[in-house]
């Protein structure tokens, strides 16, 4: 199929690609190409999720990786082990066997005619955790990530534990992945097996919540796949370059100064108003060009161009303003600031203590009631 739409590249698109992995499993992938990369190798996008292609991602996926391959990338986006089309059963989220998987599917990318040699990652939510996670891995064609709504600290800052008690999506995101891989493949791309992969998958696959269950302290389990535990490695640590992008409506929000502080790769931050979506279609407003902003970032770290984007100040996030409260906003009174040390100290950053008092939020904040306690 050709995408026809006003980009630089006229686009091709691969509705399904295998991916044979050395065990045997194939792994499904659906592909866009600039319609001479074969003559004209690119580099390569990679999104790598469980969320079905096929359905579950695809008006999603048509809203972006076709941006890029326009501008001269192909993008490859695989659903992992056990999901969509692709064969096997997937045994937990950011396994070990996951991200085995992913770099072979790296070594695959970079080995097709298509592709110069050069990687990026990018995901929100779970490809941001695992491009967060492969990055870490190092594989030598991985040059850059941009990871959306995502966290450092697997145990500290995910849905399934707070402060150690346990959180109620640890159940309920249990169920929405036993939905997912319990969906059934779609005979149309991988014919007869469809029944046969499908039974395996039901009688196979593991309920998650029971891992979850049997792991509630911080322990190895949990350290894998958290980044925050190489920060202080001599050696080791993440050394493709990082943008990480959350909101401020979502749960994903205090990795970003933590990763900021502690990351010794390159890396930019920018945090919108927005809740857990891509930024160029997210509320609440104000929206910004996000498959422009990754473009420069892509520019310039898998094609050598000089954007400019990182002579800018590191970090760019929305300061918004008081709004009464609601269920939802679809847009946010504020404005957009940029910084060169946040969150670490710097003349553009200052920390201010308020406390709660009648008039609202001040520094001497006092409620007319407050008692006082006798030492």
């Amino acid at each position: 199929m050709n995408i026809k739409h006003d980009f630089p590249h006229r686009v091709r698109e691969i509705e399904n690609q295998w991916i044979v992995l050395a065990d045997g499993t194939r792994l499904a992938a659906r592909i866009w190409l600039p319609e001479d990369a074969e003559s004209k190798p690119v580099p390569a996008i990679l999104e790598y999720l469980p969320y079905r292609k096929r359905d579950g991602t695809a008006v999603r996926d048509e809203l972006t990786h076709p941006y890029f391959a326009g501008h001269g990338y192909a993008c490859i986006r695989v659903d992992m082990r056990g999901n969509g089309e692709s064969d096997g059963l997937m045994e937990d989220e950011y396994a070990p066997q996951e991200q085995r998987d992913a770099l072979e599917v790296i070594d695959w990318i970079t080995d097709q005619p298509w592709c110069d040699g050069k990687l990026g990652m990018m995901g929100i939510s779970w490809g941001g955790f695992n491009s967060l996670q492969l990055a870490a891995l190092r594989p030598e064609p991985l040059k850059a990530i941009i990871t959306l709504c995502s966290t450092d600290d697997r145990y500290a800052d995910d849905i399934h534990y707070k402060g150690g008690n346990m959180l109620l999506e640890n159940l309920g995101w249990a169920a929405t992945m036993l939905s997912f891989s319990a969906a059934v493949p779609d005979p149309a791309l991988v014919g007869d097996r469809w029944r046969e992969m499908w039974k395996h998958r039901l009688d196979n696959m593991p309920l998650l919540a029971e891992t979850w269950l049997e792991h509630q302290h911080r322990d190895d389990y949990w350290k894998h796949g958290s980044i925050c535990e190489g920060y202080h490695q001599e050696l080791g640590g993440i050394e493709a370059a990082v943008y990480m992008v959350s909101g401020w409506a979502d749960s994903y929000i205090d990795a970003i100064p933590r990763m900021m502080e502690h990351l010794s790769c390159p890396k930019k931050a920018l945090i919108g108003p927005w809740m857990h979506k891509y930024p160029h279609f997210a509320i609440p407003d104000p929206a910004i060009g996000f498959l422009q902003e990754a473009l420069r970032w892509w520019d310039y770290w898998l094609k050598d161009t000089d954007t400019g984007i990182m002579d800018e100040p590191a970090c760019t996030f929305y300061l918004q303003d008081g709004v009464p409260p609601a269920p939802k906003y679809l847009e946010r009174p504020g404005k957009w600031v940029r910084t060169h040390g946040w969150p670490a100290p710097s003349d553009e950053v200052e920390t201010q203590s308020l406390v709660l008092g009648d008039q609202g939020l001040a520094a001497n904040g006092r409620l007319s009631n407050d008692r006082q306690i006798a030492s």
